[in-house]
Parts: structure tokens; sequence; C-alpha cells
């Protein structure tokens, strides 16, 4: 796949279907000298520190890289009664988002294989980590890559709106 034309692809990202197509797409891009940010998460119920983190992750480059866990990992690596919303859901979600220019799905617990495979020129995490604590940290290291701590503090998150919902009851 070809990389994506800023001049027409309006405010829909690009949907990859693996981590090659995006490890492409993202080569073609480098030799063209943009920056690339990679951000990742399970982006259940969409909410405002989401959004917050995603244009703040936008900011620090030409291109945003959006990794969306899969239905399965969540299951392994949060719990096994979420995500609320399906994978495709999620994805088709974050893909309509303005700023988010490739969006894929992946299946692991922690992003080290991708950012191995894609190399951002910058990792976004969200203000829950510190520089020192981001799982991924030493893959990101491994090839000179950076990691941006972006958004707001954290207060907000998907399982504090599944909460309050269920107290509404």
């Amino acid at each position: 796949m070809k990389a994506k034309d800023k001049t027409t692809a309006a405010n829909v990202a690009v949907v990859c279907k693996s981590v090659v197509e995006v490890a492409d797409i993202v080569g073609s891009l480098r030799l063209q000298g943009k920056k690339i940010v990679l951000a990742n998460g399970t982006f259940d119920l969409l909410h405002v520190g989401h959004i917050r983190l995603l244009r703040d992750a936008k900011s620090r480059g030409d291109y945003l890289v959006v990794a969306v866990n899969s239905d399965a990992s969540v299951k392994k690596y949060k719990n096994p009664k979420l995500p609320v919303q399906k994978e495709d859901d999620r994805i088709e979600i974050i893909s309509a988002l303005r700023g988010v220019d490739y969006v894929f799905k992946f299946n692991e617990p922690t992003a080290d294989s991708i950012i191995a495979a894609i190399k951002p020129d910058i990792v976004a995490k969200g203000t829950d980590y510190t520089p020192e604590s981001v799982p991924e940290k030493e893959t990101v290291a491994e090839y000179g890559g950076a990691i941006a701590i972006c958004g707001d503090k954290k207060d907000h998150a998907s399982s504090k709106l599944i909460d309050r919902i269920k107290k509404m009851k």
C-alpha cells in the first residue's frame, strides 16, 4: 500500500491489515524525511483522555500511527470481560479521528514487536506512564527512538466510565 496522500485523504485514517503493511508505509514516509509517531492502546470507550493523548501525539510528528489492541489481547492483559466494544468497532472509531493517519490491530500484550518492526521516531504513551515505566522502553532504545509522555493528567479511564454507568442503574 502506498503512503497516504495528505491532500486527498480527507479526515479518515487508512486501516492497515498488518504490521508488515504499516512497516512498509512507514519506510516510505521515512525516505521522504517524515517523522512518525506511534500510539497504542485499547481505546475501548473513547473519552477525552484518549483525544488529548492522540492530539498531543500527533503534534510531535508528521504522521500518527495508532495500534489498537485486539479483543484477545485485551482479555489477556486487562480483564476477560473486556473489551466493551469489538476490535473492528474500536478501529473504525479511531480511524475516523482527525489527526490519525494509519490504524491497525495488534495481538500482543505489549507493543514491543510492532515497535521493533515499525521503528517509529516517537512512541507516545499516556500520562499513567513515566519514561522509565514504559514497558517497551528497551525496544525503543535499541533503535534510537524516543518516548513521549502525552496527554493530560490521568484522571480519565474507560473503567471509570463503566463504573459510573453501573452506578446509574
